[in-house]
């Protein structure tokens, strides 16, 4: 074996690679390359190399066959033997080698694919003594192939026997220590490849995060959704209370804002007689970052004519239960210390109900403005002078009850102030016909009954563009084409939009957003 493998491979060291270990080390498997290039066995030229089977299924298959020899061979140890020798299971795999261990003459290395990793029993007399020499100078990250049969060894492991093994691609770098795996979380972050190599749980967060869309997809489709795609480059970015990023369209010699919502443009869609719609897509504010918020997220916005934000309610509740029991096998799903219960009917309660309950404060015996501010000086809760009473109800629920909300929870009924595209409720024009779910104290969702009066729209937007010109920079601007769309008629409608990354968040157990985000925004090194 190399020596390079004999040091990585070493338990007795402990200490973490240093930059000049790294080097020295990379220089060994830069020699070995240009080695390999004078014996015309350059890995890079290896085109392809036929798979025939998974690590897991080769393993699941070779449980499967041996099964079925014993209950042949009975207690008959030769007949065992020989049944299995006779029901031999030939395979190709394929994967990177992710541990060596040398025993002159035999080698055991651990080769790991995306399924998997499986033993491989490498012996010089099955090989040959020239190809075995070639590969004693290989090292852990390279990525080979391997042709063999599956056997289970003395110890119990089911491994693959070597008759061929291939270089297929060259590691010039090495991996984390072994021993130690990559733990830096901001290494983790910005090199995600070399994590998903060396932390296969991590693989398997991403591997349920694509189940979990793939489960959303096959829900709304079953329902009779349509999935479209809108732009991401807009003029106006509305939809949402979040500072946009800018850009210039060079073509067009005119500025551009990319979407901080899917809102706008899936309402045009319903204008146009698409009844039920939805889109999955990436969304961009220029915002803050923290464990619940990166700049650019996955978001999933539907819109349905005819319904109102009680039937989003029950479809957003059947299809957490849903998504839930076809990801997770329950609806039951553990996070942190606590066990989140889908199954059980989610809990509504208005905003000034919930304020009510967690903060004391019953706003709806609140009349004024002034009032509402006498009330957040009394609580030290800080707020704008440009404030209002809906917004002070707001900050007082952000303040008292949200980290209470750690069940599903419907909040419902949410102030006008605060929701500039959603339908008054016709017995109380003060509040709108809006919702948001709450679970583990996070906002996962948010529906309204679609404001489809373009009178009372435009004066929304010019409330917006009031509060603009006092300085909110996330306030909405005027969108004439979407209000010409509504004045062409848009029927009752009901939407919603659900972060995507923090319902993975809940269902992977994920305490951080970059955990679910395979390349989340990281501040340059430069």
């Amino acid at each position: 074996m190399a020596d390079e493998n004999q040091i990585v491979n070493n338990p007795e060291a402990e200490e973490e690679q240093t930059e000049q270990d790294i080097n020295i080390l990379k220089k060994i498997r830069m020699e070995k390359l240009e080695e390999l290039k004078a014996n015309n066995a350059n890995p890079f030229e290896v085109m392809k190399y036929d798979v025939t089977i998974h690590n897991a299924e080769a393993k699941a298959e070779y449980e499967k066959t041996e099964a079925e020899a014993m209950a042949e061979a009975g207690d008959d140890a030769e007949a065992l033997k020989a049944k299995l020798e006779e029901k031999r299971q030939n395979v190709r795999i394929a994967g990177r080698i992710m541990s060596w261990r040398d025993m002159g003459k035999a080698n055991f290395i651990d080769v790991r694919d995306s399924s998997d990793r499986i033993q491989v029993y490498v012996r010089m007399n099955d090989i040959g003594a020239d190809a075995f020499a070639d590969f004693k100078k290989w090292d852990i990250g390279d990525i080979v192939g391997v042709e063999g049969f599956v056997f289970r060894t003395r110890k119990g492991e089911i491994s693959i026997h070597a008759q061929k093994i291939t270089l297929l691609s060259k590691s010039l770098l090495p991996l984390p220590e072994k021993w130690h795996g990559l733990k830096d979380q901001d290494t983790r972050y910005r090199q995600r490849y070399v994590d998903l190599i060396v932390n296969p749980d991590v693989a398997e967060t991403f591997k349920k995060r694509s189940k979990i869309i793939a489960t959303i997809r096959r829900y709304l489709d079953d329902q009779g959704f349509m999935e479209v795609e809108t732009p991401m480059l807009v003029s106006n970015a509305g939809g949402a209370a979040a500072r946009p990023f800018e850009t210039h369209y060079n073509a067009l010699d005119e500025d551009v804002k990319l979407r901080i919502s899917l809102e706008l443009y899936l309402k045009r869609l319903i204008v146009g007689g698409l009844e039920r719609v939805y889109e999955i897509g990436r969304v961009f504010r220029n915002e803050g970052v923290d464990t619940r918020h990166n700049p650019e997220f996955t978001l999933m916005e539907l819109y349905q004519a005819y319904t109102d934000y009680n039937g989003m309610m029950d479809l957003t509740e059947n299809m957490f239960r849903y998504v839930a029991n076809e990801v997770c096998g329950t609806t039951c799903v553990p996070y942190g210390d606590l066990m989140i219960d889908l199954g059980k009917p989610f809990e509504r309660l208005t905003m000034i109900d919930a304020v009510k309950k967690y903060a004391g404060v019953d706003f709806s015996e609140v009349k004024t403005d002034e009032e509402a501010k006498k009330l957040a000086d009394e609580r030290h809760i800080e707020y704008e002078a440009r404030h209002k009473r809906g917004d002070i109800l707001n900050l007082f629920f952000e303040e008292y009850v949200e980290e209470h909300l750690v069940q599903p929870t419907f909040i419902m009924d949410h102030p006008v102030e605060i929701s500039p595209l959603t339908k008054r409720k016709p017995s109380n024009p003060d509040y709108v016909e809006r919702f948001e779910l709450f679970i583990t104290g996070r906002e996962m969702c948010n529906a309204y009954s679609e404001l489809n009066d373009p009178i009372d729209q435009r004066q929304r937007f010019e409330a917006q563009e009031e509060l603009l010109k006092q300085g909110d920079d996330e306030a909405n601007r005027i969108d004439e084409d979407f209000l010409r769309a509504l004045e062409i008629g848009m029927p009752p409608t009901g939407g919603i939009g659900y972060g995507i990354d923090r319902l993975v968040m809940l269902l992977t157990n994920s305490s951080a957003i970059r955990d679910v985000l395979l390349f989340p925004t990281m501040k340059s090194l430069d």
